[in-house]
């Protein structure tokens, strides 16, 4: 396919290079332009601006939040001005459900299509193309999409008509590790008090009980202290805490758990943790029982 790709950090980056193992035509599009010149050398199109990456089928955004989204989708120079009549814009972006809807109604106007696929996954998946797709649009639209999904992740998962569905259940995913990440924190800072090693008791978790890829992959981290350099930087979560609530709080769900995981990454920005990986929150359940920090981050 003829495919638009915008934004090139962490994600973004290895998502577009495996558009180009798979032999779509990729243009590349980056506010730091400085970042698209690996790509361009692997053989993708730089754009200059936004409208030259919508001339294709489709415009894949991968995008840190509702802000970043917003100033490329709307208005003249934006995704919606300029994409053609049937293209598809594909947001990979985890945004608020609020936008998703904003942005499904903006395409439709304007006779585009709009497919809602954020996914699960972290820097290093995104490169290897095991990335976790949930996606939601309309059916035809969703179905064109595949064979850019097919280069991007191990497994696709929709989730009906509306997009906003896709950008709900990434929310809700993300709720769910951040308070795996605060619950492995609470439980080595209990053990460790005690001198428990906590490598070991990681060892045994995730050889028994929580034999999971969210357990494998942050309680190392967490029991070594591995905040450093950000996979999924510690705002990220802070953001996907608020968007979870709003989403609650507009469908009347009480989420006294995610309250307290938004108030947890507060605590972590107030002690300077902003660069850090999301995964230290966890930190601060030992920081609370008087242990001094150990190891890096």
């Amino acid at each position: 396919m003829k495919v638009g790709f915008i934004g090139l950090g962490n994600m973004g980056s290895g998502m577009a290079a495996n558009l180009l193992k798979a032999s779509h035509e990729v243009t590349v599009y980056n506010r730091t332009t400085s970042k698209m010149k690996a790509l361009v050398e692997q053989g993708a199109q730089p754009a200059a601006q936004v409208t030259e990456a919508c001339r294709g089928e489709a415009v894949i955004t991968m995008l840190a939040d509702d802000g970043a989204v917003e100033s490329i989708a709307f208005g003249d120079e934006g995704v919606t001005g300029n994409l053609g009549k049937g293209a598809i814009h594909i947001s990979m972006s985890t945004i608020s459900v609020a936008l998703s809807e904003r942005l499904a109604a903006a395409h439709a106007g304007a006779g585009q299509r709009f497919v809602a696929a954020p996914v699960f996954g972290r820097p290093e998946a995104a490169a290897a193309a095991k990335l976790f797709i949930v996606a939601a649009g309309a059916p035809d639209a969703v179905d064109a999409c595949l064979p850019l999904f097919e280069a991007l992740g191990q497994k696709t998962f929709t989730f009906g008509n509306n997009p906003q569905a896709a950008n709900l259940v990434k929310l809700s995913g993300n709720f769910l590790i951040a308070s795996a990440i605060e619950a492995l924190g609470e439980a080595m800072a209990l053990v460790g008090k005690a001198g428990v090693n906590r490598g070991q008791y990681i060892d045994l978790l995730t050889s028994t009980l929580f034999a999971a890829p969210i357990y494998k992959i942050y309680g190392p981290l967490i029991a070594e202290q591995r905040f450093e350099p950000a996979g999924f930087a510690a705002p990220l979560g802070y953001k996907d805490m608020r968007l979870t609530l709003a989403a609650a709080e507009a469908l009347r769900v009480p989420m006294p758990l995610a309250s307290l995981l938004r108030d947890r990454f507060l605590t972590l920005f107030a002690h300077g943790g902003e660069r850090l990986d999301w995964s230290a929150i966890a930190r601060l359940a030992a920081e609370d029982a008087g242990q001094q920090r150990q190891g890096p981050g």
